[in-house]
């Protein structure tokens, strides 16, 4: 059965991709945006995301949302939407499953800190380190470096990118300067990556008792949704009070999303996927409802992100990773042969020692840091 019969006109058609880099005869018995999400889960940078931090480190608890289980979320989010849209839901899981290969461990911090370090060298930003893991830094096929995705794919891998960094990515990047759209399932993927993220930071928040629902239900979005438990459920309370609430906010954003999506494509008067690329940002939340899921944004960084237990250690990962990356620059043999760079550019030294920590899950830079800096260790 030809599934892709479904799709709308408009939708990506893995029949009609802008191609790969390194040009592959085309797969026997799958679409070529299959082929990419396979591609992506049997390489090394996934299957790291499993150790990589969301918001708790991965030794504080083994319930707690790690990269993995987050881009695992974000595709089941943006599948479920695509299909309600007619979009191609091969290519929206391949760009949610990938878009944070090139994540630092420690999350955030992680990331900050090594942007600081590289910052005379071309800065870092995590979402152009996925985009170079499947261009260059996987290493599993003997005919090219990287995954060798399609365009569609890429492109939805990039989420953002400056125009100085754009100009140097060619057709991928291209958009930033034309100031053009990508895909309609690149544009989902992004939305669900916030859906997922608000709704398990909330989840993990509570779960580590850094959060409580008393702070919560002066969120006027939980606080509805929590009532609308305890009507339904009288008397629940726990785990299951809480998943009922998370649950019911996560289906009204996504409800939300593709109604509204809806009326902004059936407006546009869109033919093909050069439409979409033209017009403006079709897929959104009505205002109301992205103005619910500000306030739960805000009330995040307020009180979870920053909140002194994660502050603690979110400080000994920024120390971590820039001391990692002091003492790879002044002592170069300390890193392995494959991480050397012969060309003696600091520039170039600069960028395969950021691969290197990039690529780290959050337990292998604790060992790394203590391997050169514990007397102990030695």
């Amino acid at each position: 059965m030809n599934l892709e019969a479904y799709l709308a006109p408009y939708a990506a058609h893995s029949a009609d991709t802008r191609g790969r880099r390194f040009p592959e005869a085309a797969p026997a018995s799958r679409s070529e945006f299959q082929r990419d999400r396979d591609r992506i889960v049997h390489s090394t940078a996934f299957r790291r995301l499993e150790y990589k931090t969301q918001v708790f480190v991965n030794h504080e608890g083994d319930l707690f949302r790690t990269r993995l289980t987050h881009s695992i979320e974000v595709a089941q989010i943006a599948r479920s939407a695509a299909r309600n849209l007619r979009l191609n839901e091969d290519l929206v899981e391949a760009i949610s499953l990938a878009h944070d290969l090139g994540h630092t461990p420690f999350g955030h911090a992680g990331q900050d800190a090594l942007n600081a370090c590289m910052k005379e060298y071309g800065g870092f930003e995590h979402n152009l380190q996925s985009l170079r893991v499947v261009d260059a830094l996987e290493e599993r096929y003997g005919a090219f470096d990287g995954l060798n995705l399609v365009f569609e794919t890429r492109e939805g891998i990039l989420k953002h990118c400056s125009l100085a960094n754009a100009a140097k990515l060619g057709d991928v990047g291209q958009r930033f300067i034309d100031k053009t759209q990508p895909s309609l399932e690149a544009q989902l993927a992004n939305l669900a990556d916030e859906i997922a993220y608000n709704n398990h930071d909330i989840d993990d928040g509570l779960r580590s008792g850094l959060l409580s629902t008393e702070q919560l239900d002066q969120i006027d979005f939980y606080g509805r949704h929590r009532r609308q438990v305890e009507i339904a459920y009288p008397g629940i309370g726990g785990r299951r009070a809480i998943h009922e609430t998370i649950r019911g906010m996560i289906n009204a954003l996504i409800v939300d999303l593709i109604t509204t999506s809806e009326q902004h494509i059936e407006a546009a008067h869109l033919q093909t996927i050069d439409d979409v690329r033209q017009a403006g940002p079709l897929i959104r939340f009505s205002d109301a409802m992205a103005a619910d899921a500000a306030l739960l944004k805000r009330f995040l960084y307020e009180n979870l992100y920053r909140h002194y237990q994660v502050n603690r250690m979110t400080s000994k990962a920024r120390r971590i990773v820039s001391e990692l990356f002091t003492a790879f620059m002044q002592e170069p043999k300390l890193l392995a042969p494959n991480y050397l760079d012969a060309s003696g550019n600091p520039a170039q030294q600069a960028r395969k020692i950021a691969d290197y920590i990039a690529g780290m899950t959050d337990r292998y830079a604790i060992r790394e840091h203590r391997r050169l800096f514990l007397v102990d260790e030695i």
